[in-house]
C-alpha cells in the first residue's frame, strides 16, 4: 500500500508518499480501503514529533508511524469474528493513527455506517470531529435543550460540528471566532457570534444569557482562556477542555471554581481504551448518525488534496485561514 510515514520530525517538507507493507487484520478486526481522510490539528503536532501516534505493523513485522485519525472508505477483508460488516460496505471511523495510508485496520465496532446522503469520500470530515464535539457537549458537557453553550474556534473542524450539534438537540451557542470567519460561523447556526478580535467573549456570553452565564464551555485553546471561561460559566457548568492551543500553564480563581460550583473536565479522543472508543462511537451511531440523513447536520469541507500533495495540505491547515475541514483524497 502508499501511505506517509513519519521517518524524521519537523515541517511539512518531512512528509512524503512511500509504498510500504500493507496491516493484517486480527479476528475482531477489518481492513478498509481508504478513500480520504482528513487534518487534524493532532496531525500537525505528530509531524513536529510533540504528539507521538501508535505504530501500524505491516505484514512483513515492520512498525511504521503513519498518522491520520480518520477517514472514509471500503470494506477490504474481515477477520474471522467480525460479523457486523462486510466487503464491499461503505464505512468511516476514527482511529489512534494510521489513516494517511490506502489502507488501514480497526476494530469492527469503531466502525461508522457513512449515512445516507454524504458521499463517500466527504465522510472523511465526519468521524473525528462531529464525534469530539458530541462527546465534550453531551456526553460530558450534559447539554440538552434550552441550555448555553460557548464553543471556541467556531470556524475549526470540531467548531463547525458543534454549531450545529447545539442546535440539533435544541440548545443556543455563542461561539468566538476571527473577523473574516464570523459570517460563516452565522450561515451553520451560531446563535451569537464573537469577533474575539474587537469583542469580550465574557461580556458578551454574560449580555446573551441575562447575567447568567453559559451552562457548557467547548476549548480548544486553554492558556488565559480558562480564567474568562471561568466568568463566562453559569453555576454547575462545565468547561470542558479539548486542547491547549494557547498553551497549558493557566491561572484561575479556586474560590470562583467553588462558589459557582463548576466541573473542569480534560479529555482526549486518541489515548483512551479502545472499549471507551467503542462506546462513544456506538452512542454517536445511534445518536447522531440518524441526524445527518434527516439533514440537520452536514460536514463542513474547505478544502481537498490529493495525497501526493500532504506537505501543501499541512501547509495550508497551519495558515488558520480555513473553515470546517481540510480532507485528503487517498483513492478513487
Amino acid at each position: 500500500m502508499h501511505a506517509v510515514v513519519l521517518d524524521s520530525y519537523g515541517g511539512p517538507e518531512v512528509l512524503g508518499v512511500r509504498d510500504v507493507s500493507a496491516p493484517q487484520p486480527g479476528p475482531e478486526e477489518v481492513l478498509v480501503d481508504v478513500v480520504a481522510t482528513a487534518l487534524n490539528r493532532g496531525d500537525l503536532l505528530q509531524r513536529e514529533g510533540k504528539y507521538p501516534g501508535p505504530s501500524v505493523l505491516g505484514v512483513d513485522g515492520v512498525a511504521y508511524e503513519i498518522p491520520g485519525m480518520e477517514f472514509a472508505g471500503r470494506v477490504a477483508s474481515v477477520g474471522t469474528r467480525v460479523s457486523s460488516v462486510a466487503p464491499g460496505d461503505q464505512v468511516m471511523g476514527i482511529v489512534g493513527g494510521g489513516s494517511y495510508a490506502s489502507q488501514l485496520v480497526t476494530h469492527e465496532r469503531l466502525l461508522l455506517p457513512v449515512p445516507g446522503g454524504v458521499p463517500l469520500a466527504d465522510a472523511a470530515a465526519i468521524p473525528e470531529v462531529f464525534i469530539t464535539a458530541f462527546d465534550a457537549l453531551v456526553l460530558q458537557g450534559g447539554l440538552t435543550a434550552g441550555r448555553w453553550a460557548l464553543v471556541h474556534g467556531g470556524a475549526s473542524g470540531v467548531g463547525t460540528a458543534a454549531i450545529q450539534l447545539v442546535r440539533a438537540v435544541g440548545a443556543s451557542s455563542i461561539v468566538t471566532t476571527s473577523t473574516a470567519k464570523v459570517e460563516r460561523c452565522g450561515r451553520l447556526g451560531a446563535d451569537v457570534v464573537v469577533d474575539y478580535t474587537t469583542e469580550d467573549f465574557v461580556a458578551v456570553s454574560k449580555g446573551a444569557t441575562a447575567g447568567r452565564g453559559v451552562d457548557v464551555v467547548l476549548d480548544m485553546v486553554g492558556g488565559s482562556y480558562l480564567p474568562r471561561n471561568v466568568s463566562a460559566a453559569a453555576a454547575q457548568g462545565r468547561i470542558v477542555q479539548i486542547g491547549v492551543m494557547g498553551g497549558g500553564p493557566a491561572e484561575v480563581n479556586l474560590g470562583v471554581v467553588l462558589m459557582k460550583r463548576l466541573q473542569i473536565i480534560g479529555t482526549t479522543l486518541r489515548n483512551r481504551p479502545v472499549e471507551e472508543k467503542i462506546a462513544v462511537c456506538r452512542r454517536f451511531a445511534t445518536e447522531v448518525l440518524p441526524r445527518f440523513e434527516r439533514g440537520e447536520l452536514a460536514p463542513v469541507i474547505d478544502r481537498r488534496f490529493p495525497l501526493a500533495e500532504i506537505a501543501a495540505a499541512h501547509a495550508y491547515l497551519a495558515q488558520n485561514t480555513s473553515v470546517g475541514k481540510v480532507l485528503i483524497d487517498v483513492q478513487g
